[in-house]
């Protein structure tokens, strides 16, 4: 692609796009590509993951919880070498959706921090970047999370699906999105509700590594052999989120007492009770979807755990199954969808709405930087 010769983001027809997320359970950094006009997907590209290791592993969870300082500095050193050594093998796009990290999430408080300098990753890449996707949402007073729901919206109607589903996401936090594909716009009413449902890995993921120097419960292993402490389970679910109206959304480390109910217990029995705490979450969230959706459709790392799936099909109303039953990837669905917000984002459609974020109006929210070789007044353009 001789870059140098063509508009750096063309306003009509189909653009290539790849989506970076990297997700509050810190596995590493998802690179997906995709085809799309910004309303419809036309096709699923190429994908690529780099893992952090553990002692990047350490320098960003340092920074959980925090506003400013050192230990956010040394997290986005990280985060961006790491972005950029991934996507140096994805510049033949026209666009990179970039999320960058949430260190900090305190919508009705704070704000945001997602870390990571997009203008810079444009100028290494030559390739336009779109980032900070969340501080417009919160501005406007919604929740800045979760962004994924309008492209689980394209998702099901790319799918053919016609009824109600759901689309779970299990990473470091839960998050559920209710759609009716029969509705042709995500704006519109009626058709999404999503909010996050509860700590999904996180708490499992830190318990593993704190008492056994793992990483996750593969295959739910750990907590096979444990029994539910339902005292624990039961004051889980006393917590006030629960009762609250979506959207909502949630801060990884808003539930850290978590691993403190489980404290007393042994390693299998914490990882049961932690495992159960997840599904118990997701459960409450789906009593407040329009109506029983046809299936949940699940992703991200928490359908790898036949434990977790086992418990979610034990407590939900409806077929429970991986996201792959309908041929995406439950792996890589979150990098498409910034990918596919950054199209939206760079042609000036909404990428979140009340009934995604609470926001007042639908908004579309991120910046566009392009590499300085191709920059023209204004640098760069808030939408």
């Amino acid at each position: 692609m001789n870059k140098a010769h063509r508009d750096p983001i063309a306003k009509t027809g189909v653009l290539r796009a790849a989506g970076a997320m990297s997700g509050t359970s810190l596995d590493g950094v998802d690179v997906a590509v995709i085809d799309t006009d910004g309303h419809d997907i036309m096709g699923f590209g190429t994908s690529g993951y780099r893992e952090y290791s553990g002692e990047e592993r350490k320098v960003i969870a340092a920074g959980f919880g925090k506003w400013s300082g050192p230990e956010v500095q040394a997290a986005t050193q990280v985060i961006e070498a790491a972005h950029l050594e991934v996507l140096q093998d994805f510049t033949d796009v026209d666009v990179i959706g970039f999320h960058g990290q949430t260190l900090a999430h305190a919508p009705r408080v704070q704000g945001t921090l997602q870390v990571g300098d997009g203008a810079g990753l444009a100028d290494a890449l030559a390739t336009p970047v779109v980032w900070d996707f969340r501080s417009a949402d919160v501005e406007l007073g919604g929740e800045g999370a979760p962004l994924a729901p309008f492209f689980h919206h394209a998702c099901a109607r790319y799918a053919g699906l016609s009824g109600p589903v759901a689309f779970l996401n299990l990473g470091g936090v839960g998050n559920l999105t209710w759609v009716d594909p029969s509705i042709n716009r995500p704006e519109a009413e009626g058709a999404l509700l999503a909010f996050d449902t509860g700590p999904a890995n996180a708490p499992i993921n830190d318990l593993m590594q704190s008492r056994l120097g793992l990483t996750y419960d593969m295959g739910g292993k750990i907590a096979s052999k444990g029994t539910v402490e339902t005292g624990a389970l039961e004051l889980f679910l006393a917590e006030p989120y629960f009762a609250r109206m979506p959207p909502k959304s949630l801060d990884r480390n808003d539930f850290a007492e978590m691993v403190a109910l489980v404290g007393e217990l042994s390693d299998s029995d914490a990882a049961a009770t932690l495992t159960a705490m997840c599904a118990a979450g997701v459960a409450e969230a789906m009593a407040h979807c329009p109506r029983v959706p046809d299936r949940v459709l699940v992703t991200g790392g928490g359908r790898h755990n036949p434990i977790l799936m086992k418990m979610l099909a034990v407590s939900l109303d409806c077929p429970v199954v991986p996201i792959e039953d309908i041929g995406l990837d439950g792996d890589m669905l979150e990098a498409q969808a910034f990918a596919y917000l950054a199209v939206r984002v760079a042609r000036g459609l909404p990428t979140s709405c009340h009934s995604t974020t609470g926001v007042r109006a639908a908004v579309g929210g991120g910046t566009v930087s392009l590499p300085k070789q191709e920059k023209s007044a204004p640098e760069q353009r808030a939408f």
